[in-house]
This record gives structure tokens, C-alpha cells and sequence, in this order.
């Protein structure tokens, strides 16, 4: 049955819930800046910290940092989790986000790898470990906060501001890159600049905190608290409550796994693309990602606001099925508008490599076969390829083609392997060059531009509406003696591991199959089991409190 203290809450005043909700939302900026600055800068992390002459490793190492942080989530999940349903949910939040604040300045204090050796990387990542874990309490907390405290028929919408904050982090993490890009020379922003956006998270650690001082407890944990009635082990319980773990599995599968592919899809996926295989300049690439994001956080409210009518189900159920018939033309499209030029060359010289072990590793620093190092290569630049056996005719002279590069009807024997990288790669791409491909830096035309930024809103409408009504949804499917806990495991869960790792995932399918939307397919994946897991499992109808009953 539901607690006697749920029906006894204090309704809190206008003035309180938008203290509550500005506070909240702010924090959540903040915390969601410290953690994204860093895929934000994953070029020069990756040069600071995992330098590699593979640069389809470094890369990868970059994002495999990235994901160790998401894979500590839900160990901060079950902590604070415990905390929260225990202590409170305000004074949770307040040690999450200063866990945060001050592993993120730590970040921009570590000796780069070249000074401190292999002792710098194993440093970044322990700071990405205790990012994971502040991470793992701090959503929650923020939206059972603001959950708590709004009125039943504007719950999707107050507690959408903490949705559309999580962008505000990425779109905050970008605006200090471009200023610091503008005040600090390229060069020096190379050497030491990129500290500066990890060493400003001190500033906004301040703030927030200033901000959540100001705040009172959660009105339900204290009508808990007051009745007698908070849990014993919120842990144990959220797998032991009547009905629980059906909501976990749907919470983790059917809401979380379907949110989180497509978010990082549309940012971080978008963000890579474009500036690694579509050659697209660093900063235009950034200004079009913070529009985008600027303007799509607009769209979390709205949908959130549409929840409040039509339930929580029908949203994201809509955006699912949207998601899997839109994924591939949309980053088709961005392609064609960010660098058709090399679209144009895909298609008209499409490269073949011809030889005998042609296995590339992209996790290895040294590939064992010269073909390889040819397939590292083609993959370092971007260029699509496929992969044939020597049986296959080739028209070339040579007594013995043992590794044969082609693009068109040109080829080049490759047999005599080159040690030297660089010379391998120069002869490599000036072999491509040679034939229509270009691979100089790109500022696509300000109307491909605009395309871009129209089909980044269409992913930023499709993040809207899986994501826009999820705090209020989760909230009302768990207990509230036990919120904390059921619905920051599940939800950091699919988060650490289905979105976190995405990146890392996406990066290495591209990498094997030289294709560079092959990625993609890991989220539609993720997002057609979950499309089903939601229609079985989500509540429909109006929006209602939690009731205990099974589903």
C-alpha cells in the first residue's frame, strides 16, 4: 500500500517550487558540464593523456575513459541511492556535486603523459571513477527533488527542466571551449588552454552549492521521515518490493536503454562525425552543436508539458519508432551537407584493399600485417573501403601484388611495406588525393550549415521525447520510501553501461568495418528491444502517483 505520509505532504508555494526547480536545474547543469567537458575536448585529451601513434586508439582510449566514468554510475547509484532513501535527498546532492566539482579540476591539474608517463592516464581515469559515482547520485536526487515537490498535474513539466538541463551542460561545456578558444592563442590552447574549461568547474561548484544551501528538504522524505516510515535498506528493498523488479527491468530497458543510445547518438556521435570522418574545422563544428543544443532544450519542456496530458507512455513510444526509421538518413544527410565532396568521392572512386591478412585491431598500437597498417590508415582518414582476396582480378603491373590499394579504376602496389608511419600515410593519401579525394579541413557553406543544425533539432525532437517525461514517469513507477534507490539503479545502469559506452562501441564497429555509419546500428538495436520492453511494460494512460500494484 501506498505510505501515510505520501497523502500528508506539506504543497510546497509558487515561490518554493521555482526556487527548487532553478537550484536543481543549475546544479545539474553544472554537474553535467564537469562530466561532458571532457568528450567535449576528446581530441586534446586524447593527445594529453592516451597519445598513441595508432590514432584510432587514442581515440578509442579517450572514450574508453569516458565509459569507465558511466561504468561507476551505478555503484554511485546504489550509494547515494542508500543515502538519499536514508538521510534525505537535499544533503545527498549537495556531496554528489561537490564530489563532482572537485574531480573535474583535478582532471585539468594532471601532468600530461609525456611528462609523468603512464602514471597521468591511470590518474584521469580515477578521476573519471569518482565522476562516475557523484554522477550516479546526482540525477536522481535532483529529479525526485523536483518531483517531490510539484503538483500532480505539472509534474512532466517542472521536472522536464531537469531533462533540458543535462543538455545545458553539454551546451555549457561548449560555450567555455569557444570562449577559451577565442581568448587563448591555438597554440597555447593546445600546450595548456584546454585546462581552463575542467579548472572553471571550481567556479560553478560554488555557485551550485550557494544555491542548494538555500534549499529545504524534499516535503515527502520529511512527511517519511516525521510518520516513521523511511526504508531500513533501500537497497534490498527496491529488489524485495511487491512489483519491483518488473519496474526495474522496464525502467533500465524499456525507458533508460531507449533515452540514453539516442542522446549520446545525437550529441556526442554527432560531435565525433562531424569533426572526425567529415573533416568539418574544430570550432564550426562546436558552434553547431551549441545552437542546436540551445535550441533543442526547448523542446524537453514542451514535451514534457505534452506528458502532463497525454501520459508518459505515448511520447516516448512515438519517439522509439521515429528514432528507428530516421537514425540512418538523418546522419546520411549530415554527411552529404557536411563534406559531400568526400560523399561524392565514395562513391565515384570507392577504395578496395586487395591482400592477404587484412585484419586491422584497432585496439593494437602496432598492426601486425602491412595490410593492417593500410586499413589503420584509410580508417585514420575517414575513407570507406572494402576487402578483397588476392584471387581477385587486378589490372596493374607487377610480378608480385601482394597488397594492392585501389580507388576507381587507379591501384597502387603497396607490396614493399613502408616501416615509417608517416611515410606510409603520405603515400597513402596522396595515392587518394590523386584520386578526387580531398582532405583538407572543411567549413561547409552557411546553407549546408543550417541543414546540419535542422537535422541535429530533428535528433534533439526524438531526445525530447524519450527523455522529456522520464524524472516524472520514474518517480511515479517507484515507492517513494525507496524512490532514491529503484530509480537511480535501473536508470544509471542503462545509462553507464548502454549509453556510456556507446561511443567506445560505435567507434570500434566503424573502426572494423570501415564503414562510418556501421555505429549506428548498436543504437537502433538498443533502441528496438527497448521499444518493446515499453510497450509491454510502461504505464499507460493519464499521468498517476505511484500505486501499489504490480505493473
Amino acid at each position: 500500500m501506498a505510505t501515510a505520509a505520501a497523502s500528508t505532504v506539506h504543497e510546497p508555494s509558487k515561490k518554493e517550487i521555482r526556487l527548487v526547480i532553478a537550484a536543481s536545474s543549475a546544479g545539474t547543469v553544472f554537474e553535467w558540464y564537469d562530466f561532458f567537458i571532457y568528450g567535449t575536448l576528446a581530441s586534446l585529451i586524447g593527445a594529453a593523456f592516451f597519445p598513441s601513434d595508432n590514432e584510432t586508439l587514442q581515440i578509442l582510449l579517450v572514450w574508453a575513459g569516458f565509459a569507465v566514468g558511466f561504468g561507476f554510475r551505478p555503484l554511485g547509484a546504489i550509494l547515494f541511492g542508500y543515502l538519499g532513501d536514508r538521510l534525505g535527498r537535499k544533503y545527498t546532492f549537495l556531496v554528489t556535486v561537490t564530489l563532482m566539482g572537485v574531480a573535474t579540476a583535478g582532471v585539468g591539474l594532471i601532468p600530461t603523459a609525456a611528462t609523468i608517463g603512464i602514471v597521468a592516464p591511470i590518474i584521469v581515469l580515477l578521476f573519471r571513477i569518482l565522476q562516475g559515482l557523484a554522477l550516479g547520485g546526482e540525477y536522481g536526487g535532483a529529479a525526485i527533488y523536483v518531483a517531490e515537490h510539484a503538483p500532480p498535474e505539472k509534474r512532466g513539466f517542472y521536472t522536464s527542466f531537469i531533462q533540458a538541463s543535462v543538455v545545458g551542460g553539454f551546451v555549457l561545456s561548449i560555450i567555455v571551449v569557444l570562449a577559451c578558444r577565442a581568448l587563448i592563442p591555438p597554440e597555447e590552447f593546445v600546450a595548456w588552454g584546454w585546462r581552463v574549461p575542467f579548472l572553471l568547474s571550481l567556479i560553478l561548484l560554488g555557485i551550485s552549492l550557494w544555491m542548494r544551501f538555500k534549499l529545504s528538504e524534499s516535503p515527502v522524505f520529511k512527511a517519511m521521515k516525521e510518520a516513521g516510515e523511511t526504508a531500513g535498506n533501500p537497497f534490498v528493498e527496491s529488489f524485495t518490493y511487491p512489483g519491483n523488479k518488473k519496474r526495474i527491468f522496464v525502467a533500465l530497458f524499456g525507458i533508460t536503454g531507449i533515452l540514453t543510445t539516442i542522446w549520446y547518438t545525437a550529441f556526442f556521435s554527432g560531435l565525433s562525425f562531424l569533426r572526425g570522418p567529415m573533416r568539418v574545422d574544430e570550432q564550426v563544428v562546436e558552434i553547431i552543436m551549441l545552437l542546436a543544443g540551445a535550441i533543442a532544450m526547448a523542446f524537453y519542456l514542451v514535451v514534457g508539458r505534452w506528458s502532463d496530458r497525454v501520459g508518459r507512455k505515448k511520447p516516448i513510444i512515438i519517439g522509439a519508432i521515429a528514432t528507428l526509421l530516421l537514425i540512418f538518413p538523418l546522419f546520411w544527410g549530415m554527411g552529404h551537407l557536411a563534406n559531400p565532396g568526400l560523399q561524392r568521392s565514395a562513391q565515384e572512386a570507392p577504395v578496395v584493399v586487395n591482400g592477404n591478412n587484412c585484419d586491422f585491431d584497432p585496439f593494437a598500437e602496432v598492426q601486425t600485417t602491412r595490410c593492417g597498417r593500410v586499413l589503420q590508415d584509410l580508417t585514420a582518414l575517414g575513407v570507406p573501403y572494402d576487402i578483397q582476396s588476392l584471387s581477385t582480378p587486378i589490372d596493374i603491373q607487377s610480378d608480385t601484388p601482394g597488397l594492392i590499394l585501389s580507388a576507381g579504376e587507379a591501384s597502387t602496389d603497396l607490396s614493399a611495406d613502408v616501416a615509417e608511419n608517416e611515410e606510409r600515410r603520405a603515400t597513402v593519401r596522396s595515392f587518394l588525393e590523386s584520386n578526387g579525394y580531398d582532405f583538407s579541413v572543411q567549413t561547409p557553406p552557411l546553407a549546408n550549415i543550417i541543414g546540419i543544425i535542422a537535422l541535429l533539432l530533428c535528433f534533439g525532437m526524438l531526445s525530447a521525447l524519450t527523455y522529456g517525461s522520464v524524472a516524472a514517469l520514474l518517480a511515479e513507477m517507484f515507492p517513494p520510501k525507496i524512490r532514491y534507490s529503484s530509480l537511480s539503479i535501473p536508470y544509471h545502469i542503462g545509462a553507464g553501461y548502454l549509453g556510456g559506452f556507446l561511443p567506445l562501441i560505435a567507434g570500434y564497429i566503424v573502426a572494423r568495418s570501415g564503414d562510418v555509419y556501421s555505429g549506428l546500428w548498436y543504437t537502433w538495436g538498443v533502441v528496438a528491444f527497448g521499444l518493446v520492453v515499453a510497450w509491454w511494460g510502461i504505464p499507460g494512460g493519464p499521468p498517476r502517483d505511484f500505486q501499489d500494484d504490480p505493473a
